[in-house]
């Protein structure tokens, strides 16, 4: 009820102002132009998740093994089922099995396999990337607070510490932050941004702060990002939600990922400054990030 209360409050705001309600810290309701697919775009790469396992030709699991946070990257967490992929978290008191050691041994120093929360990541690095154009995946939302999936773009560039990130940004076209917001009580909302000049002291970024989607951990919602020379315009459900050019946009090829992650350090979970509050499963629980596709288009 709570929800609604607060979801009617951001209409009325939005009917004043459509930046209103950031404002007062809630999410926004998409109200930008229209995406226009078909007329400004053509399709140029695609998975629609057919089959029994992930496609390999398009997709490596090897971008960030073993720790992540407040868990672990798996391959064990990452399964085609019904035309979907499925990144599943869930928590297992026994270490799984380090499929990378043998290959990667030599080269990366690991981070033990403990008990704790596995999810995973799936990436087009070293398979596909592309400057500029439109890039959209259909998804439903893991349910739990203290995780978040995403949808988001990188590359090495990234790490250039230089003022600028003409050279490579980091593009979170979403970030699913808002389960269950524990400040407002609301949900249904996502939040989209940048960030470049690596991860150190020098780091910066910019958010065009959360949005809400269409009952977005129960149904299927589209997030897309229009990205050209002069900025990134976001969208969900083909409508736009905000622009950013902040520090100058990626001039270079950006490769794509699928992830979900665990709030905490040194893969211990806890709610941490992205403000996804306290973990909401327990041992046994189970949350799925479920995509229907992910497509990329070219400009026409």
């Amino acid at each position: 009820m709570f929800a609604k209360i607060i979801r009617a409050i951001v209409s009325v705001l939005m009917v004043i102002s459509p930046t209103l309600p950031h404002l007062f810290g809630l999410p926004a309701i998409p109200s930008g132009q229209d995406l226009a697919l078909d007329e400004r775009f053509e399709l140029v790469w695609q998975d629609e998740f057919d089959g029994d396992k992930l496609d390999s030709t398009k997709w490596s699991t090897e971008w960030w093994v073993t720790m992540r946070k407040g868990g672990y990257w798996h391959d064990d967490m990452i399964s085609v089922r019904d035309g979907n992929l499925v990144i599943t978290t869930a928590y297992f008191d026994e270490p799984l099995e380090n499929y990378y050691e043998e290959k990667w041994g030599s080269v990366i120093d690991f981070d033990e396999y403990k008990p704790g929360w596995y999810t995973g990541c799936i990436t087009t690095n070293g398979k596909f990337e592309q400057t500029y154009g439109y890039f959209e995946c259909r998804c439903i939302l893991p349910k739990s607070t203290g995780m978040w999936s995403a949808f988001w773009m990188m590359n090495d560039g990234v790490f250039n510490v230089d003022n600028s990130g003409q050279d490579g940004t980091e593009v979170d076209i979403f970030e699913s932050m808002y389960y269950k917001d524990v400040v407002w009580g609301y949900g249904d909302a996502v939040i989209s941004g940048i960030h470049y000049d690596g991860y150190g002291e020098e780091s910066k970024g910019d958010s065009i702060d959360k949005w809400f989607a269409n009952n977005p951990y129960e149904e299927f919602n589209t997030y897309g990002l229009e990205w050209n020379e002069d900025e990134y315009i976001f969208y969900i459900n083909g409508v736009e939600t905000g622009r950013i050019s902040t520090g100058g946009v990626s001039q270079n090829p950006e490769y794509l990922l699928l992830s979900c992650e665990v709030a905490g350090e040194n893969g211990v979970a806890y709610a941490d400054r992205h403000g996804v509050g306290e973990m909401s499963m327990k041992p046994g629980d189970t949350a799925e990030f479920i995509v229907d596709y992910v497509r990329v288009y070219q400009y026409k």
